[in-house]
C-alpha cells in the first residue's frame, strides 16, 4: 500500500486471525504512509521500498519480491499501491496477487477512474477486484459491485461510497480465496480468462 491504509485496516478488522487468514507482512512505496502504523499497531512486520532508492524499478521489485517470498505468502494484495509493478514481478506471483479498483472494470481503467467515470457522465459506478496481469486493471474479474449515481454527483461523497464499498468487497474476495470458491475458465468468446464462484461456496456477493 502506499498510504493512509483505510483498505489495509480494513482486512485487518475482518479477516487477519479469522478462518485460518494472517496478514503476514506489510509492504509500502513510501516511508510516510500512515498505513505502516496501522500494519505495526496490529503486530504485522512493516517493509518500505522506494523506488527512488533503487537502481532501478525493476531492482526495486525484485526486493519487494524477495520481502514477500521471505514471508511465504499465498496472497498479495494491492491495498492502495499506487505504483505499476514489473512485469518480472508479476510473473512471479502470476495468480497470487489481487488488486481493489474504483470502477466498473473494464471501464476507467488505470488512474483517476473515479474523475474519468464522473466525466464521462455515467449513471452507474462502483468497484471492481481482480487478478492482477501485465496489464492495467486487465487481470480476470473476481468481484464487482455496482451502485447508481445521483444526478450532478458530488465526488467526494463518491469516493465515499467507492471506499465503503472497498471496505467490504476485498475482504470478501480474500475470504473466498482462502477458502477456495474459485475456479478460472476460459470465456466461450476467446482467450478472455473468467473466474466462476463456484455455487453455495460464496457470501452475500
Amino acid at each position: 500500500m502506499s498510504g493512509a491504509g483505510t483498505n489495509l485496516q480494513a482486512i485487518l478488522d475482518s479477516v487477519h486471525g479469522r478462518d485460518g487468514i494472517e496478514v503476514v507482512c506489510v509492504a509500502a512505496n513510501r516511508a510516510e504512509a500512515k498505513g505502516l502504523a496501522r500494519a505495526q499497531a496490529a503486530g504485522v512486520e512493516t517493509g518500505v521500498y522506494p523506488a527512488d532508492e533503487y537502481e532501478t524499478r525493476a531492482a526495486r521489485d525484485q526486493a519487494l519480491a524477495e520481502f514477500l517470498a521471505g514471508h511465504e505468502v499465498d496472497l498479495i494484495v494491492l491495498a492502495g499501491f499506487m505504483e505499476l509493478l514489473s512485469a518480472g514481478f508479476i510473473r512471479r506471483f502470476e495468480g497470487l496477487m489481487i488488486n481493489v479498483h474504483p470502477s466498473l472494470l473494464p471501464a476507467f481503467p488505470g488512474v483517476r477512474a473515479i474523475e474519468q467515470a464522473l466525466e464521462y457522465g455515467v449513471r452507474v459506478t462502483g468497484v471492481t477486484v481482480h487478478f492482477v496481469d501485465e496489464g492495467i486493471d486487465t487481470g480476470p474479474i473476481l468481484l464487482q459491485e455496482a451502485f447508481d449515481l445521483p444526478y450532478a454527483p458530488d465526488i467526494t461523497r463518491v469516493e465515499q461510497r467507492i471506499h465503503a464499498v472497498e471496505h467490504r468487497l476485498l475482504p470478501e474476495a480474500i475470504r473466498m480465496i482462502a477458502r477456495g470458491a474459485l475456479r478460472e475458465e476460459r470465456a466461450e468468446s476467446g482467450n478472455r480468462r473468467r473466474i466462476v464462484i463456484e455455487e453455495g461456496r460464496h457470501g452475500e456477493h
